[in-house]
């Protein structure tokens, strides 16, 4: 079992170095630098009370001000770790998020070590742009992302450019950013 000094290490590492090292999200710099993330951790195997962590991460997050937390990170290492399950566990998560009044306000992206987009391989490098060592919710503030994208010459080249840049880094330099668990090394 992982324990939550570890996950947010491992996490952590992923986010340095794939997610700003090959500049994947060229927005996560920023709030990374002024220590605006927040980093929870759900420690539990079964994912029952996953749902109502989500939710007060969201509550506390709108309840900061963006200078001081303008994102959220829950990370579950040892919940969900079949994708298929997560990927279902996402969209009630949506709902329950919009049901609670967080649609239009805050935004859930995904991350999974096992994420595979559809119409593709597993093995496919492209999954990679949302592989993370753990099973991962993240919380953005939909203002925050609007002034991002807005600031941020053809955002909408981004994920196209990331795709490009994993092909060029391929299986084994993915492989050597060493950003899985750290817990899982002999």
């Amino acid at each position: 079992m992982i324990d939550e000094a570890q996950a947010v290490a491992d996490t952590r590492r992923w986010l340095e170095r794939a997610v700003i090292g090959l500049n994947l999200c060229p927005f996560a710099k920023a709030v990374h630098v002024k220590e605006q993330i927040h980093w929870a951790v759900y420690l539990p195997e079964s994912e029952g009370g996953l749902l109502d962590a989500l939710l007060a991460e969201a509550a506390a997050l709108v309840a900061h001000v963006p200078a001081v937390r303008d994102t959220a990170l829950l990370i579950a290492p040892n919940t969900l770790p079949d994708f298929l399950d997560f990927n279902d566990f996402t969209a009630r998560a949506e709902r329950r998020l919009a049901r609670a009044g967080y649609e239009g306000v805050l935004q859930l992206a995904t991350f999974h070590p096992r994420f595979q987009f559809g119409g593709t391989e597993p093995g496919d490098i492209g999954n990679a742009t949302n592989r993370a060592p753990y099973a991962t919710l993240h919380l953005l503030r939909e203002d925050s992302v609007t002034r991002a994208v807005d600031a941020f010459p053809e955002a909408e080249d981004i994920f196209e450019r990331n795709i490009e840049t994993l092909e060029k880094l391929g299986a084994n330099g993915w492989a050597a950013l060493d950003v899985g668990p750290r817990a899982a090394k002999p």
